[in-house]
């Protein structure tokens, strides 16, 4: 079977923020990893044989010239020792352990270096999505043709709506060939004449480079979650914050706050934080209520929330982003980062609804055990972790689910 990622880029931009900043504040800090499709399929025999040997050849994927000169133009924030680091890096397929249960369920894990793994989640899912359609015979379905049609026109209607947004669809994509088609799409629609919207970016960084785009993304539950099992997830947020700070010296400035809920991330977030970062992302709960949350906590610092940026994440597609829209832009910035929605929409194919989390970490290798970690997310249904360490972060953080 032909390799599926074939580019060092292929890949979400905030992993290379995140892996920058994880060097920089936490360079030996050693973390596991665990797949959870949600919806329980049954994978098809041999699928996790044929995992491994694609995980296998990405130790032939490096770096190139082209990939380093796009990314120090476009991304100036990254100090220039990361090249060195990412030119040297390799993929290891030690990291990874991927088998099939009796019942042909997938599992998933990953060890190892944090500065390491931590590039590996996204090549992963997005392997794991396309290889799924391939050997399920679903991908002989995909008409591409009517593909760059269909998301011209989501492009159409987002943009005359005077939405500013972005892909963020290269994990659960049908496959390369859709997220760029895409992005094409996309990037046709927006300059074909002068809208009230704006397509902005992508967040793969191979692809950007390709339609010469704007990379988009700041950081990833990870970041927190990691934090969270080393020092606790009460102050989590804030060391957090203060590394993140450390790093991009206020560049990136949009941070994702529901790794363990709104009310320990906003006892964390003071007038300093509110100041520095120019908005929050939501990726979880009610759009309507966490964005009254935000308007809330920004009013009882004096800030209006109006000068702030706000980018909707949750589970979007065309429909959801321009009702936000109306609705949001009375009260700040918004901006919508879209994914499934957009690269993994054909006609009678099913999207997969996969995740790969950091559910245990340690601050040094010389450590002989783990502290376990988990996602609490303002959704009950997004909650990732082993069932005893949710319970009891929630009990720490005094979390109440309604």
């Amino acid at each position: 079977m032909e390799q599926i990622i074939q580019h060092f880029t292929d890949d979400d931009l905030y992993k290379f923020t995140m892996c920058c900043a994880v060097i920089d504040n936490f360079p030996r800090a050693q973390v596991k990893y665990r797949f959870k499709d949600r919806d329980n399929l049954v994978y098809p025999k041999g699928f996790a044989n044929e995992l491994n040997h694609q995980i296998a050849l990405l130790e032939n994927v490096t770096i190139t010239d082209e990939e380093v000169n796009f990314m120090k133009q476009r991304c100036n924030y990254l100090p220039h020792w990361f090249y060195t680091y990412l030119k040297g890096f390799r993929y290891n397929r030690k990291w990874v352990k991927a088998w099939q249960d009796e019942k042909g369920h997938l599992h998933v894990e990953f060890e190892g270096s944090w500065a390491n793994t931590i590039l590996l989640e996204v090549k992963v899912l997005a392997i794991i999505s396309e290889l799924y359609y391939i050997m399920t015979g679903e991908n002989k379905t995909f008409d591409y043709d009517a593909y760059y049609e269909k998301t011209y026109q989501k492009a159409s209607r987002l943009l005359e709506a005077g939405c500013i947004y972005s892909d963020f669809g290269t994990r659960r994509r049908a496959s390369l060939k859709a997220e760029d088609i895409v992005v094409r799409a996309m990037k046709d629609c927006n300059n074909s004449k002068s809208w009230p919207g704006q397509f902005v970016g992508t967040s793969n960084v191979y692809l950007a480079m390709k339609y010469d785009l704007v990379p988009i993304g700041t950081m990833g539950h990870e970041f927190v979650s990691a934090i969270g099992g080393m020092y606790g997830p009460q102050m989590a947020n804030n060391i957090a914050m203060n590394a993140w700070r450390n790093t991009f010296r206020g560049a990136l400035g949009t941070y994702l706050y529901d790794t363990f809920g709104w009310h320990i991330f906003s006892l964390n977030f003071s007038e300093d934080f509110a100041n520095l970062y120019k908005g929050l992302r939501i990726d979880s709960g009610d759009n309507h209520e966490e964005l009254m949350k935000i308007v809330n906590k920004y009013k009882s610092f004096g800030i209006d929330s109006k000068t702030k940026q706000v980018v909707f994440s949750n589970a979007l597609d065309t429909d959801k982003a321009i009702e936000i829209q109306r609705f949001a832009q009375k009260y700040c910035q918004p901006s919508f980062g879209i994914g499934t929605h957009f690269t993994n929409d054909f006609s009678g194919v099913r999207p997969m609804n996969i995740v790969i989390k950091l559910v245990a970490a340690k601050i040094t290798e010389s450590w002989d055990f783990y502290n376990d970690t988990c996602k609490i997310s303002e959704d009950l249904g997004k909650h990732t972790g082993n069932t005893d360490v949710i319970n009891r972060f929630m009990e720490e953080l005094h979390f109440e689910d309604d």
